[in-house]
């Protein structure tokens, strides 16, 4: 059964083409805060430079694909698509025991993050 995509879907957001970051989906978790939103935008920018430094460091394709895991999700928790779905892609390859290309999630990051320093 093929599921619908709802407000809170990466599916639903990439159809408006959200950019880097999903406001709308950002101020509904931060119940339309803006202070909350540039809060939680600059923990998941130290996050995501704290985890990419770690994939940089690391052997194991366990501790890559958890990893990559975490980073997906903290930017769905801030609608980060993008990074979202290239962390997936990276964990999928790396749990099948396949070399994953990181270039897509650097890329992304590093889109998010250049939005984050814009609102900042």
């Amino acid at each position: 059964m093929r599921q619908m995509a709802t407000a809170e879907s990466p599916d639903a957001s990439a159809a408006r083409d959200p950019g880097p970051i999903d406001r709308a989906h950002l101020s509904r978790h931060t119940l339309g805060d803006r202070d909350l939103e540039r809060e939680v935008l600059l923990l998941f920018a130290r996050q995501a430079e704290l985890l990419m430094g770690r994939i940089d460091a690391r052997d194991a394709a366990a501790d890559l694909a958890d990893t990559v895991h975490t980073i997906s999700g903290s930017a769905k928790g801030i609608g980060a698509w993008k990074v979202s779905a290239a962390a997936e892609a990276a964990e999928t390859a790396l749990r099948a025991g396949e070399a994953a290309d990181l270039s897509p999630l650097r890329a992304a990051i590093e889109e998010v993050r250049f939005f984050i320093d814009g609102l900042v």
